[in-house]
């Protein structure tokens, strides 16, 4: 089974796919036979981040079963080892995808013959975002230095850690147990998972085990974009610090990774950022985030999530 890594940002211009296209870059130069799938849908630009023109295929194609299979829409890239599956040539209105068609996604996408595959994934806290976040254990964050990023990130890492809740809570019987944590402390909901999980693992301490268990198989990292002299560099180490300790979460900080402005005219010119400038402080930031992530992944394993 393929590593799966989803990455998003609570807003727009955070650089999520910015990060993907690079740390891919770095995968697949590492030797890692490399994919990306770009699930920013109705809004896809991966393909340009990695210096690839308008590629011919889409997962549009294995929605509407112009191919068989979703390896059909692989498209190869400029970079040895580094695949892409564009959802560039989509049609307007496929941001809102039917249930099974999202099911359909999710499903096949960790069959994908692949040692790594990164997933860029829509800005916000959409079902489908949320979803396809969860497709695997292993989450990463993108933020930037910005108040209103930061505020947007946080009730990102909210929404995805309380749908894994409320599915483990539709499952396992779970129901009535909740029900009953809710009659004893109106305060055991979702939107409080430690007073709900100290209360359910009272009442029946095997089904509390089994879910404070589950939500222990998240494996969620930030990266701090887009960092300038003046800020902090501080903040992404205690945003992790505030998350873990509001939402008793595990979180990893990856590393900062400076402003640069060169990184508008590596789009334009539709070049690798790490190709066009190999030597800048940014280039140094994202080898580091590249190698900080494969140190964790190599120390604890990642578990696939699917969504019912």
């Amino acid at each position: 089974m393929p590593n799966i890594w989803s990455i998003g940002g609570g807003k727009g211009g955070s650089g999520k796919s910015f990060i993907t296209g690079n740390l891919g870059i770095l995968l697949a130069k590492g030797g890692y036979k490399t994919l990306l799938v770009d699930l920013d849908l109705g809004a896809a630009n991966l393909h340009t981040i990695i210096g690839l023109p308008l590629p011919e295929k889409s997962i549009s194609d294995f929605l509407n079963k112009k191919v068989g299979t979703l390896q059909e829409t692989v498209e190869p890239t400029p970079v040895p080892n580094l695949y892409l599956i564009s959802g560039a040539m989509n049609d307007l209105d496929i941001a809102n995808l039917a249930h099974e068609q999202k099911l359909k996604i999710i499903r096949n996408i960790p069959k994908l013959p692949y040692d790594y595959i990164l997933l860029d994934l829509g800005a916000g806290t959409s079902f489908n975002t949320i979803d396809f976040f969860m497709i695997s254990a292993l989450g990463i964050f993108v933020t930037t230095p910005e108040p209103t990023s930061i505020e947007n990130i946080y009730r990102l890492i909210r929404s995805v850690y309380f749908r894994k809740i409320r599915q483990v809570l539709s499952s396992h019987n779970f129901r009535t147990l909740a029900e009953e944590a809710q009659e004893r402390d109106a305060r055991a909901t979702v939107s409080n998972p430690d007073i709900l999980l100290y209360i359910m693992k009272e009442l029946d301490p095997e089904k509390g085990e089994i879910l404070e268990n589950e939500l222990r198989t998240f494996n969620f990292k930030l990266a701090l974009n887009q960092l300038r002299k003046q800020d902090n560099p501080n903040i992404g180490a205690l945003i992790c610090k505030i998350i873990q300790r509001h939402l008793a979460l595990k979180m990893h900080f990856l590393g900062n990774i400076s402003f640069d402005e060169r990184v508008h005219n590596a789009v334009c010119k539709k070049i690798p950022f790490l190709d066009l400038y190999p030597y800048t402080q940014t280039t140094l930031d994202l080898r580091t985030c590249h190698k900080n992530l494969l140190t964790i992944d190599e120390a604890e394993p990642i578990l696939q999530n699917v969504v019912d």
